[in-house]
């Protein structure tokens, strides 16, 4: 296969036939070398993210603090998501992908290094994690452009399918239990410094995957990028607003972000502490719920056929599966608020399988490429601000009329899409066979 490097293809078809399909990828040197160091990528970042939230909680910091560090980093992952989906295409993949821990390291050391002496501030934290949320944006379009060039076509699903369960696994329950621990038993610095130890982790892997090269040239392609890359963007913008099932799922998504991510990732920590008088270890608690559901609900949706009714399932999985964000703000115990954030995690990570899949089979594939950037982009646009304005929020009207409100209108909000844009009718005009 063009692409694959010497020594990664099975001796023989019967290998491929008797493996499991979920577990074909791991046949091939390099792509078990890449999916190791995305593995301790993620596990860093997870504990990198509940490190910062109590390094901001020890400096002093409230939910208007803590809104400020996620918003900077949410706002360095939107302002360079497009530039990382360009240089995905015109540097060598594995390059960028190196590229991105080195610079995960460098931050996550300054950050440990100004913690442990004392000298760290909030604002010191918010400019690192700018950083940090901009080296994001450029991993996963390397990522995603280089598993082709290691894998064969048919193994491409199973690999994309390791990916979704390694990220909240890694992302949301195993690096957080960590930083829990770390933090609870010493101080946020230790968390920070865990996190760049994992960034250390997955750089190392990356030095040792062999790339071959490619069998055309790159002069005339790059060329044709610079020049009608602003055009292609246009086009794919122009096909969202015009495709009504396409605009209806992707406008619902948006407020689904303005509504419950500022909750979840600002004001959660202080549900916890505040309510159920919890600490670290029981916000890790939480946040692992929150991952474990994510991965067992892309589990159960990717194992089974494509519903009949697969947008109105796409957004009832969303609208109601906000619900128990209510239970977040009400209950005093910390058990149901795992129990809460796991049915959260199970459904929204559902729905994003099928939303993925949708993509997939019903925009045209000469603009598969440009309507997922622009999906990525316009979804992160509103994190920032949904992060920016849940400190100020939760501290006007409290912590759980938040929760109840974030809870709630999204259900609201499914049935209204469904309505308005006939996505009953739209779903059944286009059946989409398994």
């Amino acid at each position: 296969m063009v692409g694959v490097t010497d020594g990664t293809e099975p001796t023989g078809a019967a290998t491929s036939t008797r493996m499991p399909r979920a577990l074909r990828p791991f046949r091939h040197r390099d792509y078990r070398l890449l999916v190791a160091s995305m593995a301790a990528s993620l596990f860093a970042s997870g504990v990198w993210l509940l490190a910062i939230v109590w390094q901001v909680i020890a400096l002093g910091g409230g939910p208007t603090a803590l809104s400020a560090v996620s918003a900077s980093a949410s706002a360095g992952l939107l302002v360079s998501v497009l530039i990382g989906g360009v240089a995905a295409d015109r540097l060598p993949r594995r390059t960028v992908l190196i590229t991105v821990e080195v610079v995960r390291i460098v931050a996550a050391s300054a950050a440990t290094a100004l913690a442990l002496s004392g000298l760290l501030t909030v604002w010191h934290l918010a400019a690192l994690a700018f950083v940090i949320g901009s080296a994001e944006a450029f991993y996963f379009p390397a990522y995603s452009a280089l598993l082709p060039t290691l894998l064969p076509a048919g193994e491409l699903l199973a690999a994309n399918g390791v990916e979704q369960t390694l990220r909240p696994v890694a992302m949301q329950a195993a690096g957080p239990a960590l930083a829990g621990v770390l933090v609870g038993a010493f101080v946020p610095g230790a968390g920070l410094l865990a996190a760049t130890a994992g960034y250390a982790l997955a750089l190392l892997p990356l030095l040792w995957i062999r790339i071959a090269p490619p069998t055309g040239t790159v002069t005339d392609e790059a060329e044709e990028t610079r020049r009608s890359v602003l055009a292609d963007l246009r086009e794919g913008f122009a096909y969202l607003v015009r495709t009504g099932w396409l605009f209806a799922s992707l406008a619902f998504a948006l407020l689904y972000v303005l509504l419950i991510i500022g909750p979840i990732e600002v004001l959660l920590p202080f549900a916890v502490r505040d309510r159920a008088d919890g600490g670290p270890a029981g916000y890790a608690v939480v946040l692992a719920a929150y991952g474990v559901g994510g991965a067992l609900g892309s589990i159960a949706v990717a194992s089974r056929r494509l519903p009949r009714r697969y947008l109105s399932t796409m957004l009832v999985l969303w609208g109601a599966g906000a619900l128990p964000l209510m239970v977040l703000g009400l209950t005093t115990r910390i058990w149901l608020m795992a129990a809460a954030a796991f049915l959260v995690g199970a459904t929204g990570a559902g729905a994003m399988v099928i939303w993925g899949t949708l993509l997939q089979r019903r925009v045209p594939a000469h603009l598969l490429g440009r309507v997922s950037s622009l999906d990525f982009f316009v979804s992160l646009a509103l994190m920032p601000v949904s992060m920016a304005l849940a400190g100020p929020v939760g501290d006007a009207v409290g912590i759980p009329t938040t929760f109840v409100v974030a809870g709630a209108l999204p259900v609201v909000l499914a049935v209204a899409a469904i309505a308005l844009w006939r996505l009953h009718r739209d779903e059944v005009a286009h059946p989409l066979t398994t």
